[in-house]
């Protein structure tokens, strides 16, 4: 009997319908599990990334997953991670929301911001719709971090950068 193992599997390439069900349902064929996901659109582009737990080998999901890359229009990774344990929240969850006209440096400027105090970004989008310019993030701070006075930071580096920045507290009902 193969041990189980854990597997991120990406799919990145042109956006049609069915990929989502064509991938799952090659990964659901060999028995594997699939464990944590994202999938989203990126200006016309599909990508998808998964981790999942199962008795197949990264060849037999590679192999499994071929189809998908037959007529070039997407590729597919598959590679073993380790195991490792969840990783619990450092403190508090936050929602990081970002408007304005789009330019570079908005997200390293403020992403920076949260790693100065010791904060984990544990998921992030970002949109551009015409010139307005959308960032979603949850932020994970340290219990210790006064969430006003990064706040402020964040502000006022939003101001330098003419976005508009906003942090609240997310309540355990929205997670």
């Amino acid at each position: 009997m193969t041990a189980v193992s854990l597997h991120a599997i990406t799919v990145l390439g042109h956006d049609r319908p069915g990929i989502i069900a064509e991938t799952t349902r090659a990964l659901a064929g060999l028995g594997l599990n699939i464990e944590d996901s994202t999938m989203t659109l990126l200006r016309g582009h599909f990508a998808m990334m998964l981790i999942c737990a199962g008795e197949a080998s990264s060849g037999d999901i590679e192999h499994a997953l071929s189809a998908l890359t037959e007529d070039g229009s997407l590729t597919v990774s598959v590679r073993e991670v380790p195991e490792e344990p969840e990783h619990a929240a450092l403190g508090t969850t936050y929602v990081l929301t970002v408007h304005g006209g789009d330019r570079a440096g908005i997200v390293s400027t403020l992403v920076g911001e949260v790693a100065r105090v010791g904060g984990n970004i544990t998921d992030l989008t970002t949109r551009l719709s015409g010139d307005l310019y959308v960032l979603a993030a949850e932020v994970d701070l340290p219990a210790e971090v006064d969430a006003d006075a990064l706040q402020a930071q964040l502000r006022s580096a939003g101001d330098d950068l003419g976005v508009g920045v906003a942090l609240r507290r997310m309540e355990s009902d929205e997670l």
